[in-house]
């Protein structure tokens, strides 16, 4: 299994709410993560004990430049954020180096798994007698 690691405890809230779905990694990801895979969601720093938050399955990846984010791209990896200047900004901080509009990310969706997420229940649940 891999690992989807966050190293800020801001995150790990986020996480846990389901306000955090998406992460937007700097370069081209998707060799390394691919629709449909299970990934361990963790949060900690390098060489330091790490928090199991959740697995997820990843929803989608998906490569494109910095200034192609989209608001909603912005939104689902810190939901703090709405504008690319301030998504640039934190790009900036993580990875320790400029970040260029023409730069390419990787947008990495994800889903929780949950023993029985409510949602499923309720479509498990009978919804009265049937005719056929």
């Amino acid at each position: 299994m891999f690992v989807l690691n966050f190293y800020s405890p801001i995150f790990v809230d986020q996480l846990k709410r389901g306000r955090k779905t998406a992460t937007i990694r700097l370069g081209d990801k998707s060799n390394k993560y691919r629709k449909g895979e299970v990934v361990l969601i963790t949060v900690g720093f390098q060489h330091s004990p790490r928090e199991r938050i959740f697995e997820a399955v990843i929803d989608s990846v998906e490569v494109k430049k910095v200034s192609e984010l989209s608001p909603r791209d912005i939104e689902h990896d810190n939901p703090e954020f709405r504008r690319l200047d301030e998504m640039v900004h934190f790009l900036e901080q993580i990875y320790g180096r400029k970040v260029e509009t023409d730069d390419s990310v990787t947008v990495v969706r994800f889903s929780q798994i949950s023993d029985r997420p409510s949602e499923v229940q309720e479509r498990m649940r009978p919804s009265g007698p049937r005719q056929n």
